[in-house]
């Protein structure tokens, strides 16, 4: 395992370890809101105080992108870091949530952890060495038809501009798959793709934190990440698809019919 790796893994086990004990007591947990239906708890800061602690301690002059705490310092290295992905579902006790790091070294994704504290999965990327599910080497789905493919997706939560337009391709994306499956947890999500568990997924507005790790596991699986112009902006404006390499352009192509064009840019 690459070294930079191995604290990324140790930070997300160690962040994990102290979010199972706080789901023992949820009902005395700290919670505010940061805007509508969007949470933040106590755990969610204890996790990432954690994590970036953990990886400062190995590399004190790296910067750090958190979902709590924003953006520390300028370097060509950033970890990004979600320290709680599915903080709704842990606040009810639905037992799908991890937390999430991904390294950017000069602008490209080398590094990434996605760690499900509740299935003690751990899933682990570094660029062009393959994606791996608890040491064991993961690809993505051989579905090589849309009808017969399961489809992850998540559904707007926060702003509900685009609820209408989401909506109509959601209709189309049923009408011509196996099954939608919205679980609530992005960076799980893309990592089921990786793992074959999905054999797709398209999600609008999600943040860095929610996609970068995950993106990388997808890639390194084998299969094509895209934003819905086909092109590489996704980290950017957080909408994102991926897929098996079979399944890529049917979907991509449902899924771009019913978009509104300022989604395709």
């Amino acid at each position: 395992m690459h070294p930079m790796l191995n604290i990324a893994v140790k930070a997300a086990r160690r962040a994990g370890s102290m979010i199972t004990r706080a789901s023992e007591d949820i009902g005395s947990l700290t919670i505010n809101d940061k805007s509508y239906n969007d949470f933040v708890t106590e755990v969610d800061v204890a996790s990432e105080r954690i994590i970036i602690d953990t990886l400062k301690e190995a590399y004190p002059s790296h910067s750090f992108l958190g979902e709590e705490s924003g953006l520390s310092n300028d370097s060509e290295n950033v970890w990004i870091i979600d320290p709680l992905d599915g903080t709704t579902n842990f606040l009810h006790n639905y037992p799908q949530y991890a937390v999430s790091i991904a390294l950017v070294q000069k602008g490209e994704i080398t590094q990434a952890v996605v760690y499900d504290p509740n299935r003690n999965d751990l899933f682990t990327a570094t660029k062009g060495q393959g994606a791996y599910l608890n040491d064991r080497r993961i690809r993505v789905s051989k579905k090589t038809k849309l009808k017969d493919s399961l489809i992850g997706t998540g559904f707007p939560f926060r702003d509900f501009k685009y609820l209408s337009d989401y909506l109509k391709v959601l209709e189309d994306v049923i009408l011509n798959t196996s099954g939608i499956r919205r679980p609530g947890a992005a960076a799980l999500d893309l990592a089921y793709v990786a793992a074959g568990r999905l054999d797709g997924f398209w999600e609008i507005r999600l943040s860095k934190w929610d996609i970068a790790a995950g993106a990388l596991l997808v890639r390194e699986a084998g299969g094509i990440v895209s934003d819905f112009s086909e092109r590489q902006n996704w980290l950017e404006t957080g909408n994102i698809i991926c897929s098996n390499p079979h399944i890529y352009e049917p979907l991509i192509k449902l899924i771009q019919r019913k978009l509104p064009e300022e989604l395709k840019t």
